[in-house]
């Protein structure tokens, strides 16, 4: 039951702690979504919530939700803005070099028949990419894999994953486009601070979930 896993909740908005492995949109193949959830998250309002972003099916962490149009639309021009503070943490299948950066990598998406749509980094900014910065520290170096904290500039598909993978040579355990994909993914959205204009801000941290624990890393 996901309304075990709310993080925030109040006139305007709720934040869940989304498990990996349930997807934000429906599947074509028909399975469980959030969707499928909707109806235990509305806590005596009649109206089901509205995702306002989205998380990767295999990411878990900080999503939000707004409960009417008009919050809806407040917290979706915050995200545009730019305004929203997102904090990932990952586990990357590799050793980084350095401590900490900023990765400026614009992103295009491509599509072939064979292997489907995917991100790819577009060094040169040509037509059809989007700007993409991704600032990045290192946490923790253990058994020849990176814990790497990622507070994201931009919000674009697939960005971290795309720039773990391409900008600092280590994918995310478990990517199954960018990386290796065996084992679970572990990509977490850790923290999410959302402003909002005469009011308190949104603020909402997700635990670090127990396959990070079992891969060997913990924050602190």
């Amino acid at each position: 039951m996901l309304a075990n896993h709310v993080l925030f909740l109040d006139g305007e908005a709720l934040v869940i702690d989304k498990p990996a492995g349930l997807p934000v949109d429906r599947p074509r193949d028909g399975s469980l979504s959030l969707e499928n959830h909707l109806d235990g998250l509305t806590f005596g309002f009649k109206r089901w919530p509205v995702p306002v972003h989205r998380l990767d099916r295999d990411t878990s962490g900080c999503l939000l939700l707004s409960r009417n149009p008009k919050a809806h639309a407040r917290l979706q021009q915050a995200f545009e803005q730019g305004l929203v503070r997102k904090r990932y943490l990952a586990v990357l299948d590799g050793v980084v070099e350095g401590e900490s950066g900023l990765i400026d990598l614009a992103l295009a998406k491509v599509s072939t028949i064979e292997t489907g749509w995917r991100m790819v980094g577009d060094p040169l900014g040509t037509k059809g990419s989007k700007p993409s910065r991704t600032a990045w520290r290192v946490l923790e170096i253990k058994d020849g894999r990176s814990f790497v904290e990622f507070i994201p500039e931009t919000g674009r598909t697939h960005q971290i994953r795309v720039h773990a993978a391409e900008a600092l040579g280590a994918a995310v355990v478990g990517d199954p486009i960018y990386g290796k994909g065996e084992g679970a993914t572990l990509l977490h959205a850790a923290e999410l601070t959302v402003p909002r204009a005469g009011k308190e801000p949104i603020i909402a941290k997700a635990p670090l979930p127990e396959r990070f624990v079992v891969a060997g890393f913990s924050e602190g």
